[in-house]
C-alpha cells in the first residue's frame, strides 16, 4: 500500500484510484480534485473573494496595478487573444447546466448507473460533459457553500446534492458537520421546496471532479458564485434549452413573477409583461408563481439543447437529437 493511502479516507483513495483510470488526468488534476471536495467551504469563499486571505490578495494586486500599470493592459490583451483563439476559457472547466425542476427530479431518481459524455449542444463547453453515475442513490446534502461564504446568506443552507460515487461519500466524510446522506425522495422534497423558493437548479460539471457532472446546486442570484460569475461576463452557466413566454390575454401585469427572476429577465410594465429573452435562463422558476398561469417554458434550439434525463442512453450511443 502506498503510504500516503493510511492518511486517506476510504473516499478519498477511492477519487484517486479513480483518477488514476483516467487519460490525462493529471497528478496536480487529482490534487486540485480533492482539494476542492474536501474543504469545499474554503475553496468557494476564495473563488468568490468573501475569504479574508481572498480579498487581502485582491488588494494587493489591485496595489500592483496602480504601480505598474502595464499588467493591466497585459491581462486584457491576453483576454482578446484567447477569446479570438477560440482556446480554453475558465467556464469549459467549471459550469452549471440550468434545470427546470421536472428534469432535475427525474436525474435524481435515476435509479441506474449511466456512463456518456453529453453533447456540446447540450453541455455548450469543451471538456467536463461526462455524466457518469456510480451509486445514484447515494446523495448526500450539505450546506451550500457559496451561502456559507456571505455574511447574510439566504436559507435554508442545507440545499446541494451531490450524487454518485465518489463524489457522495468524499463529502459526508470530509464535512460530516455539514452533511447527512438523505434518500432519493428526501433530495426531490428539497428540490421542490427550492424551486416554490424561487430558486434554480444547476447540474454541476467539473474538469477536476473527474471531468464530470458531480452535483445539483440550488442557487440563489445573491449567494451563488457562479450567478455572480455569469454576471461578471464570465459564461459558467448554460441556458436549459429553454425560454420563458408569456400569453398576453391571460396576463394582468401583477409583476409577481419578476421576483422570481433569479436573472433579471422579466419586468412589468402597464399591466403587461415585458421579457428579456436573452438573459431568460429557462429555469421556470417563475412559471409557477403566476396566478393567472399566463407563463410557460418554450424550447429555444438557439440556447442549446436541453438535458433530458429520458434521452441519456441516446447521447450514450451517440446519437443527438435534431
Amino acid at each position: 500500500m502506498n503510504p500516503l493511502d493510511l492518511l486517506l479516507k476510504p473516499s478519498a483513495r477511492r477519487f484517486f484510484k479513480e483518477a488514476d483510470t483516467i487519460p490525462g488526468f493529471t497528478t496536480g488534476n487529482k490534487l486540485h480534485g480533492y482539494i476542492y471536495l474536501r474543504w469545499p467551504y474554503f475553496y468557494i469563499s476564495m473563488a468568490t473573494g468573501e475569504h479574508p486571505l481572498a480579498r487581502g490578495l485582491m488588494r494587493f494586486s489591485r496595489l500592483l496595478d496602480k504601480l505598474f500599470p502595464s499588467r493591466v493592459e497585459a491581462r486584457r490583451k491576453a483576454r482578446r487573444a484567447q477569446k479570438a483563439s477560440g482556446g480554453l476559457r475558465y467556464a469549459d472547466t467549471y459550469h452549471g447546466k440550468v434545470l427546470p425542476t421536472e428534469e432535475a427530479t427525474k436525474l435524481i431518481k435515476i435509479g441506474r448507473e449511466v456512463k456518456l459524455t453529453a453533447p456540446e449542444s447540450v453541455v455548450p463547453y469543451q471538456l467536463a460533459r461526462d455524466i457518469v453515475l456510480k451509486n445514484p442513490d447515494h446523495i448526500v446534502v450539505f450546506d451550500c457553500p457559496c451561502r456559507a461564504a456571505r455574511k447574510s446568506p439566504c436559507s435554508p443552507m442545507d440545499v446541494c446534492l451531490v450524487m454518485g460515487e465518489p463524489f457522495a461519500s468524499l463529502v459526508l466524510e470530509h464535512n460530516g458537520k455539514r452533511a447527512r446522506r438523505i434518500s432519493v425522495d428526501e433530495a426531490a422534497d428539497i428540490l421542490k421546496a427550492e424551486h416554490a423558493r424561487g430558486h434554480v437548479h444547476h447540474a454541476f460539471f467539473k474538469d477536476v471532479a473527474l471531468g464530470r457532472f458531480y452535483a445539483i446546486c440550488n442557487c440563489c442570484s445573491c449567494c451563488c458564485g457562479a450567478m455572480q460569475a455569469q454576471r461578471n461576463g464570465v459564461e459558467m452557466l448554460a441556458s436549459s434549452g429553454y425560454v420563458v413566454q408569456v400569453d398576453a390575454e391571460a396576463c394582468v401585469g401583477c409583476g409577481n413573477c419578476v421576483q422570481f427572476c433569479q436573472f433579471g429577465a422579466l419586468k412589468a410594465r402597464d399591466r403587461s409583461l415585458q421579457i428579456k429573452s436573452a438573459r431568460c435562463m429557462g429555469c421556470g422558476a417563475c412559471v409557477s408563481k403566476c396566478p393567472k398561469q399566463a407563463l410557460s417554458l418554450k424550447a429555444d434550439p438557439s440556447r442549446g439543447l436541453p438535458l433530458l434525463v429520458e434521452e441519456l442512453d441516446q447521447y450514450a450511443s451517440g446519437g443527438q437529437r435534431a
